[in-house]
């Protein structure tokens, strides 16, 4: 099985990373930068409560929240969930790709590694049939992002403006824009996401995550 955040059990992931862990890389990040809970709540748009206890491990954060943590951190969801490995050739079986999973009927697959020093995000997602995934905070200056549709249609929306995408189609747009992804058809959309991060303001090194997980 893939790895999961959001499925049956919500206090591990099936890789053996723990809620408590992924709450204390998500801590060490935070803590790295000198914020306090209610920063990282303000500048994520997340309860100072759910900061809290998705930090505890007593949460289990759903994609947005997560979304929205990483990029208030300046960072991406996949460094979150992984330790870098070093920058040579790296294969990732269909079993060792993290999958996040969403109660809305959605799902991510995240297909590329998390490098030091390099801010990428390569997502294959699924959008049930009528699912909308929601409206994803803007990233920081100097992000870009790339879609790809595989199967289905999708609506693209671009700061209050929607773009209408069939299999096939590719888009670009500036990563520092709201943006929000849905699927008003009846069927299954699959698409493909390229994210390069900008660097956030105040972003600084990154720290080695709590519990002996290295950066």
């Amino acid at each position: 099985m893939s790895d999961d955040i959001g499925g049956s059990d919500g206090n591990a992931l099936s890789s053996g990373l723990s809620m408590a862990e992924l709450g204390a890389r998500i801590r060490a990040e935070r803590q790295a930068r000198g914020w306090a809970l209610e920063r990282l709540a303000e500048a994520s748009g997340v309860s100072r409560s759910m900061v809290s206890e998705v930090e505890r491990g007593t949460k289990t954060p759903s994609v947005l929240v997560l979304d929205g943590l990483a990029t208030a951190l300046g960072t991406s969801i996949a460094r979150l969930l992984d330790d870098p490995v070093r920058p040579e050739v790296v294969v990732l079986p269909g079993d060792r790709q993290r999958v996040v999973r969403d109660p809305a009927g959605w799902e991510r697959r995240i297909l590329s590694p998390a490098l030091p020093d390099v801010e990428f995000e390569f997502m294959r997602t699924t959008l049930g049939p009528g699912v909308d995934a929601g409206e994803f905070a803007p990233h920081a200056p100097g992000s870009h992002e790339y879609v790809a549709v595989e199967q289905g249609s999708l609506r693209l929306t671009v700061d209050g403006v929607p773009h209408r995408l069939a299999a096939g189609d590719a888009a670009y747009f500036p990563g520092n824009r709201r943006h929000a992804f849905a699927n008003d058809s009846a069927g299954a959309c699959v698409y493909y996401l390229a994210m390069a991060l900008g660097r956030a303001a105040g972003a600084h090194g990154r720290p080695p995550h709590a519990g002996g997980h290295g950066e």
